[in-house]
C-alpha cells in the first residue's frame, strides 16, 4: 500500500510540473513590439554635414536641422530654385572668414593691373552713365513691385484644425516646438495660411507624414503626424484650404502637431494665430 500510494502521488507530481512548464513557455519573439517600426531611412542630423537621399528636399533638410534654408542655400552655393539630388553633400558650417579675406587680397592684387584698362575706358563710360542708370533704376523698381508681397508681405495666419490644445510651445531646448491639436482620425488639416507646398512626406524622424508650406522667404509653417496628404510638392495653397487629414502617424496621439518657423527656428503659433 505504502510503495503504490507513492508511485501514484509521484506519477501526480510529474504530470503537474509538466504541464505548468508548458503553460509558462515563453512567447515568440516575432508577436512583440509589432507596432514599432524601423527608422530606416528617416532624416537624422548629426554632425556638421548631411547626405541628401532620395525624397529628400532643401526646405525639408533645413526645417530638420532647425536652419534658415536661405543661409543654407547660400553657404552651399545652391541657387534657386534649391535642387538638390541624391548623393549631394549638405555642410551645415558657415564659409571661413579667412578663406573671405584671401579672396579680397586676390581681387585686391588684380585690381591694380586693371587700373590702367579702367582709367581708358572711363570716358567712355561717363557718356552712357545717365542712359545705364536710367536703365538699372526701371529695372529694379520692377523686381520690387513683382516680389515685395512675396518677400515683405505680411502672413495673415489662421487655425489649421480643430481640436484640443494638449501640448503647446516650450522654450525648453528639448521642449514642444509646436501646437498638440487632438482630436479624431481623419478630421480636415488645412493650410493655416496662403503658401506653396515645399515638402510633403514622411522622411523626418519623429514627424510621420508631414507637409512644409513656404509663405515667403521668412515664414514655413509645419503639419505633422497626419494620415493622409492631399498635396503634393511645388503646389500653390491658399489659406483654409484642407490639405491633410490628423493621424497618429509616428506618434502615440491622434493629433496635428503644427509649427511654424520664422528663418528657420521655431516660434510659438500661438503668438501669431487668432
Amino acid at each position: 500500500m505504502n510503495s503504490r500510494y507513492i508511485f501514484y502521488v509521484t506519477l501526480f507530481t510529474s504530470v503537474l510540473l509538466s504541464a505548468c512548464s508548458s503553460r509558462q513557455a515563453p512567447a515568440p519573439v516575432s508577436s512583440l513590439n509589432t507596432s514599432v517600426k524601423p527608422y530606416t531611412s528617416k532624416v537624422n542630423i548629426n554632425g556638421d554635414r548631411y547626405v541628401v537621399k532620395k525624397g529628400d528636399t532643401l526646405y525639408s533638410i533645413a526645417f530638420s536641422a532647425q536652419q534658415d534654408f536661405r543661409m543654407l542655400a547660400k553657404n552651399n552655393d545652391i541657387p534657386a530654385p534649391y535642387m538638390i539630388h541624391p548623393g549631394q553633400v549638405i555642410s551645415f558650417k558657415k564659409p571661413s572668414v579667412k578663406t573671405k579675406k584671401q579672396k579680397k587680397y586676390t581681387n585686391s592684387s588684380k585690381k591694380s593691373t586693371k587700373e590702367i584698362q579702367k582709367n581708358n575706358k572711363k570716358l567712355k563710360k561717363e557718356l552712357d552713365q545717365p542712359k545705364q542708370r536710367e536703365y538699372v533704376q526701371k529695372q529694379a523698381s520692377k523686381k520690387v513691385s513683382n516680389t515685395n508681397s512675396l518677400v515683405s508681405g505680411k502672413v495673415h495666419w489662421s487655425w489649421p484644425a480643430k481640436g484640443t490644445v494638449t501640448q503647446r510651445f516650450s522654450t525648453k531646448e528639448n521642449g514642444y516646438k509646436g501646437l498638440q491639436i487632438t482630436n479624431k482620425k481623419g478630421v480636415a488639416v488645412v493650410a493655416a495660411a496662403q503658401g506653396t507646398v515645399v515638402y510633403a512626406g514622411n522622411a523626418l524622424r519623429g514627424y510621420g507624414n508631414l507637409i512644409i508650406l513656404k509663405h515667403n522667404d521668412d515664414y514655413l509653417s509645419a503639419y505633422a503626424h497626419n494620415s493622409k496628404l492631399l498635396v503634393k510638392e511645388k503646389q500653390d495653397v491658399k489659406a483654409g484650404q484642407k490639405i491633410a487629414e490628423i493621424g497618429s502617424s509616428d506618434s502615440d496621439v491622434t493629433a496635428l502637431r503644427f509649427e511654424i518657423r520664422y528663418r528657420g527656428q521655431a516660434v510659438n503659433p500661438e503668438k501669431y494665430l487668432p
